[in-house]
């Protein structure tokens, strides 16, 4: 079969079974890549700067000459890369089931570049006369950021649980998904905790563009199994009515939350664990104690024109002098204020809030208080 353009919806819907291969060059993919793709650079940076130079410089067809010769010596290092992993992707699907003896649905790949132009005609070309079956998207990477900005602009359900820091809201927005619940964690997809000490302990944080891709992926599929992501699937294999999230500021470490999304974040119901300030406490003690005194200074450092001088030198002060229960106490206490207000900020406050008692950072307990909570208040 001849190689098939396909829309941004049917290109999403086969990635969720077979395997994409970004084209584009290694700069463009590690900026931001659609989720799971594979990439497979028809020219290198520099490579693809000549062929653009040329091209607006020059003409297209003194361009396409130069792509050539660009491709054709990387010809069957491509097909052998993609034949390679299209083995090992039939070797697992043949220890799945005994039952399917269906090569087609291991021969299938996906390709896109930039616009859906020539880069992605001459891979699906390629691979189409080796014989693969060949899809590309109509329009390319362009057309799927249109695609991951829209989502941020529907009307989602969200439910959001809220609570002051070290209310272990993280925890239970797991076991949440434990119990096959939809939940997005925002914080693990943007490899920051939120505070001034979120990045402790957490890898770097992807560009915004990608963090971007990671969440509209996430939104569109939660609650439906997604091959190579951390999904949550439900048991009747609906789509969920809510998707629970945690409270979070507009801003997580050096990203942002789409301002749509976070102004549907801001209408939604917030189930509050109101746990008291010494449990809390413990909690954030035993959390954070953990790491180096020098990282925690540095973290301290960055929040010291808002903490205040008198505050900021007696956390240190308590710290150096491994009193970190002391230090936490400040901190924390300086934390519950702007989520106080942060919290009071949002329209109909009173509509929205739903606190739920709890004894301390328990969480299976606090889970399926939740749980209880929502169900009374539906």
């Amino acid at each position: 079969m001849p190689v098939q353009k396909i829309t941004i919806e049917e290109f999403l819907q086969l990635a969720r079974q077979h395997p994409v291969f970004d084209v584009r060059s290694p700069g463009e993919y590690v900026h931001a890549h659609i989720p799971g793709a594979i990439s497979l650079p028809l020219f290198t940076d520099e490579e693809r700067k000549v062929v653009g130079t040329a091209y607006k410089q020059q003409s297209k067809q003194a361009a396409i000459k130069i792509g050539l010769d660009y491709f054709g010596v990387k010809m069957r290092g491509m097909v052998e890369q993609v034949e390679s992993l299209m083995v090992g992707r039939k070797s697992l699907a043949g220890n799945a089931t005994e039952t399917t003896n269906d090569q087609h649905l291991t021969n299938i790949v996906l390709v896109h570049c930039w616009r859906g132009g020539m880069r992605s005609a001459g891979v699906a070309w390629l691979l189409d006369l080796y014989g693969f079956k060949v899809y590309t998207l109509t329009g390319g990477y362009k057309v799927y950021r249109k695609w991951v900005l829209a989502q941020f602009e529907k009307d989602h359900a969200f439910k959001i649980i809220g609570g002051y820091t070290g209310s272990g809201k993280t925890l239970v927005l797991h076991q949440l998904a434990q119990q096959q619940e939809a939940v997005i964690d925002l914080e693990a997809l943007a490899h920051h905790k939120g505070s001034a000490f979120g990045a402790l302990g957490e890898a770097a944080q992807p560009k915004q563009e990608m963090f971007e891709n990671l969440l509209a992926q996430r939104l569109a599929v939660a609650g439906w199994p997604l091959a190579g992501e951390n999904a949550i699937s439900t048991t009747n294999n609906q789509r969920p009515t809510c998707i629970w999230l945690e409270d979070e500021s507009q801003r997580i470490g050096n990203l942002q939350i789409p301002m749509p999304l976070w102004y549907t974040m801001r209408k939604s119901p917030v189930y509050f664990l109101d746990i008291p300030f010494e449990e809390r406490l413990h909690y954030i003690t035993e959390e954070y104690g953990k790491f180096k005194k020098e990282e925690l200074v540095t973290a301290i450092m960055r929040i010291q024109k808002r903490l205040g001088g008198l505050e900021t030198k007696n956390a240190i002060n308590h710290l150096l002098e491994n009193d970190h229960k002391a230090c936490f106490g400040i901190l924390l206490a300086y934390y519950d204020k702007l989520y106080q207000k942060a919290l009071e900020n949002r329209e109909n406050l009173s509509t929205l809030l739903n606190k739920i008692p709890c004894s301390g950072v328990d969480t299976a307990t606090n889970t399926q208080n939740i749980l209880a909570c929502q169900i009374v208040s539906i």
